[in-house]
């Protein structure tokens, strides 16, 4: 028996998030699907981390267990023969079975795309929020080095959420635009449910004059999700990927 390891990109456009549910179509369940018909057995694949519906990826992790004699690093080229084109492993390597993809220590990036111009791009509709109104990144760039650091992050999480802790830590937060596109880039060692999506709400309300940098210490403070911004829509949100503290790859 072996552990592998994929690392998977999608466009979550068409998809009601990661995790597999009886009501609506999900990347886990298309990789179910995909490895079950490659392996001629039942699989089920252990994600790191379960985004939501609409929310893209490129580079999610997801384990599985095998006897197959297949090398895991040819696994990658079988799958992506039988996935839908939104959907693609970019890289397969067998690891320690000890190996969790959720509970090993990591690094988590995501980034939250903004369309901040007078009209819509069709050909951007897909991976960045589209918002009118000018937006001070300046004032955003300020509010995002409130965010870094061990916090608790309960303003940050949606009401619906049961997690026994609040509390994450931020190595990272920045701010930065490219023409009409501002980009929110957001590193950590994990993440609340809807929390990158919130503190883009919250840098958004600051970009445009209805909240102040400095009021971030506040919201934080007040570990109410009524005190910070909306919760931004999923189409802006890609995890970029996730960095493991050990090296957990099998080399021969």
């Amino acid at each position: 028996m072996k552990r592998v390891k994929l690392i998977v990109s999608y466009d979550g456009s068409n998809y009601c998030g990661w995790q597999k549910q009886p009501n609506g179509n999900t990347v886990e369940a298309e990789l179910n699907k995909a490895l079950s018909d490659l392996f001629q057995t039942p699989i089920e694949v252990v994600g790191a981390s379960r985004t939501d519906a609409g929310v893209h990826s490129l580079g999610n992790v997801a384990v599985f267990d095998t006897d197959a004699r297949m090398p895991a690093e040819k696994i990658s080229y079988a799958l992506n023969q039988r996935l839908p084109e939104d959907i693609r492993i970019q890289d397969s390597c067998e690891v320690d079975m000890e190996f969790h993809p959720r509970y090993c220590d990591s690094e988590k990036t995501y980034q939250y795309k903004i369309l901040n111009t007078k009209f819509p791009q069709p050909l951007r509709r897909k991976d960045t929020f589209f918002y009118y109104q000018h937006l001070d990144v300046t004032a955003m760039q300020k509010a995002s080095g409130f965010l870094v650091g061990e916090h608790d992050f309960k303003s940050f999480c949606a009401v619906n959420a049961q997690v026994k802790s609040t509390v994450r830590t931020i190595y990272s937060c920045y701010v930065e635009q490219q023409g009409d596109i501002i980009t929110i880039t957001v590193t950590g060692n994990g993440f609340l449910y809807n929390m990158v999506r919130i503190i883009a709400g919250t840098l958004i309300k600051v970009g445009s004059g209805a909240i102040q940098p400095e009021e971030i210490t506040d919201i934080l403070y007040a570990k109410d999700r009524e005190a910070a911004g909306p919760t931004a829509p999923a189409c802006g949100l890609t995890m970029m990927g996730i960095e493991y503290y050990d090296d957990w790859e099998i080399r021969s």
